[in-house]
């Protein structure tokens, strides 16, 4: 059966600006990078090179040229174990940040990519 979350495809307008969003505004690190046509490449972020879990950074327009039913985007949340520190370095990044929600059942604030995309990270202790 399953037993890990192996991939999160995210659709973007330009790759390399997304590339540049994750890896220099929101700390990720490149784990896999290759090219797959002429006018695009097959792009995989994730938070560290241990975390198995990675977004594919994955080319808008050669989706809607393939499949235009897949281009949705899913809701995605991530997590932190330091929410007050992931917020303030965010902002310093230039990330378009929300105000933080402090609920009951945890703390977290939404924020957004190049693109637009709406992310929430929360924090897990």
């Amino acid at each position: 059966m399953i037993n890990k979350i192996g991939k999160i495809t995210v659709y973007v307008q330009d790759q390399e600006q997304a590339k540049d969003f994750w890896l220099n505004k929101v700390g990720f690190v490149l784990k896999v990078e290759q090219p797959m046509g002429p006018d695009f490449s097959w792009i995989e972020v994730g938070p560290s090179e241990a975390e198995f879990t990675t977004l594919v950074l994955y080319s808008k327009s050669a989706m809607e040229q393939h499949d235009p039913s897949k281009i949705a985007h899913p809701s995605i949340l991530l997590s932190t174990t330091d929410i007050e520190s992931a917020y303030e370095k965010m902002k310093q990044n230039g990330v378009k940040v929300e105000e933080m929600l402090r609920m009951p059942f945890g703390t977290m604030f939404s924020f957004k990519d190049q693109d637009g995309n709406d992310y929430l990270l929360r924090e897990d202790k």
